[in-house]
């Protein structure tokens, strides 16, 4: 059972505002009663983040059979069809329907950093396919990449370290920053609207899995968040899509790295049957960080609450978790 579905509030973080304690003290409550905020001011300009989202419909727009020669790798690079993924397994029927499309850092395949998991090259489109679409795509994630360290060095304020606590060689200065193209079809080609009551979602619920996400969106009502996973029933409220600004939200390295004072947020998508486009990025630090208690966030009173991991174990674990094998792939050419 359910609690009818209404729209939340978030709070507004201006990344151009001079006051850094009033948007630390609007970051921390956001923190504290959600996990989410928007952010806005940001530096990115509307014609360019136009242009990005144009770009992500036409390849979207390409044949299936051209996007399957995309198909994501080991690296989770590339295409994902729909159904690739099953974020809430306990409760979804079929996987998201959704499909997508992963790029992160570039590593070029000859460089030693390639053999680390989620470094490597990314796939492209080729310029005949899909002209201008790298050129594009490069300079968005490094713009959303300078945006997610802007609000990082918020966060780190807002938990009582150093400024430039995760600027940090082994932090943000070698990130692994992903972003991901999301496509929601809509009933009209998949049939589906969607239906918590029978397990059908556009994306199941599930919390991201490191440092703090960006979301971009198109207008479509898409995205409901539940404060508290363990209220029976759960109460799941809508965010509203923000034209210009991102709705940013914590991820559960964060959660860890705070003693849970700071919330990773159950999230999904329920979607009445339009189609949807967003853009994530999905921003976690280097590889060999060591995910643990910070020293601002524990006392005898209040010990860790996790075990040490770090970053590239943790990840590598709830990609296989929510991501289909790449060789039912193979089986059905």
């Amino acid at each position: 059972m359910e609690s009818p579905i209404s729209k939340t509030d978030l709070n507004f973080i201006s990344l151009a505002d001079p006051d850094i304690q009033k948007s630390v003290a609007l970051l921390k409550q956001a923190c504290l009663d959600s996990g989410f905020f928007y952010v806005v001011d940001h530096g990115i300009s509307q014609d360019f983040m136009d242009e990005v989202f144009a770009q992500s419909k036409k390849f979207f727009d390409l044949p299936h059979n051209e996007k399957m020669k995309l198909l994501r790798d080991e690296k989770n690079r590339g295409y994902t069809p729909m159904l690739d993924e099953i974020l809430d397994p306990e409760n979804q029927v079929n996987g998201d329907y959704k499909e997508g499309y992963y790029i992160g850092v570039e590593v070029p395949a000859d460089n030693p950093e390639a053999n680390r998991p989620f470094y490597g090259p990314n796939q492209w489109p080729t310029e005949d396919v899909l002209p201008k679409w790298r050129e594009v795509m490069e300079q968005y994630h490094r713009e959303a990449l300078r945006v997610a360290k802007s609000v990082a060095r918020i966060i780190a304020l807002a938990l009582d370290l150093d400024v430039d606590f995760f600027d940090r060689p082994e932090m943000l200065g070698e990130p692994i920053a992903t972003l991901r193209l999301l496509h929601y079809e809509g009933a009209q080609k998949t049939g589906q609207v969607s239906n918590p009551a029978k397990g059908v979602y556009g994306a199941g619920a599930h919390s991201d899995y490191g440092l703090i996400t960006l979301l971009a969106t198109d207008d479509v009502v898409g995205l409901q968040i539940c404060k508290d996973r363990n209220a029976q029933p759960q109460v799941w409220e809508y965010v509203a899509p923000l034209k210009g600004g991102f709705i940013v939200n914590l991820g559960d390295m964060l959660e860890r790295w705070s003693n849970s004072i700071f919330r990773s947020t159950l999230h999904r998508v329920v979607l009445d049957g339009r189609e949807r486009y967003s853009i994530g990025n999905f921003v976690e630090p280097s590889h060999d960080c060591v995910v643990e208690c910070l020293p601002t966030c524990k006392s005898e009173t209040n010990p860790p609450m996790f075990a040490p991991i770090t970053c590239s174990a943790y990840l590598s674990q709830r990609y296989k978790d929510t991501h289909a094998d790449l060789n039912s792939y193979s089986s059905k050419a």
